[in-house]
């Protein structure tokens, strides 16, 4: 049987807009990334060429390719120094990741966790990074165990907004020690 084909990670521009705007309105999308039943939209106010021009050192916004296919985006961002301060009070030399797969045809197939160790790979990259935030909703018990799996440990729930989430971790000493060859 032939390997799966490769995930790629590639910026995101301004022509990916439209994707992600579709994507953005994804009942399964939604349902992961607000506590909010009545959502139309992922990431509430989130007008994307205003969030794509926010790009810089400290938060990039990624897309994943599938033999060339659009399936996914992340955002990578240093929680201490990017302009929102989404993270508020935070101790520098760590790197936050939020993941969503777009369409529900390529969810469930093991794509997550590509995308999740090739932004790993990103974060560690710099040597200053001693580890690695995630916030995934408390109520979201496959993102939960989809993240303990790669190695993340919670620390705790915290709201961010109206948003009730259990923070997660994966220190580089962790991720070394699951992933060596990565």
């Amino acid at each position: 049987m032939p390997a799966p084909p490769d995930i790629v990670l590639r910026p995101a521009t301004p022509a990916d807009v439209p994707l992600l705007d579709r994507w953005d309105r994804d009942a399964d999308v939604i349902a992961a990334s607000s506590d909010d039943p009545d959502a139309t939209k992922a990431f509430g106010d989130t007008y994307w060429p205003d969030e794509l021009a926010l790009v810089a050192p400290d938060n990039q916004y990624v897309i994943a390719e599938l033999a060339g296919r659009p399936i996914g985006a992340m955002q990578i961002i240093d929680p201490h120094t990017e302009s929102t301060h989404y993270w508020g009070e935070i101790e520098p030399n760590l790197r936050a990741v939020d993941i969503w797969i777009g369409a529900a045809a390529d969810r469930g197939k093991g794509h997550g966790e590509q995308m999740m160790r090739l932004a790993l790979q990103l974060c560690f990259a710099d040597p200053a990074v001693t580890a690695v935030v995630i916030d995934p909703l408390a109520s979201n018990a496959r993102a939960l165990k989809f993240y303990r799996r790669l190695g993340f440990q919670p620390e705790g729930r915290r709201m961010f907004g109206d948003d009730d989430c259990l923070v997660h971790r994966l220190t580089r000493t962790a991720w070394r020690q699951r992933f060596p060859e990565d």
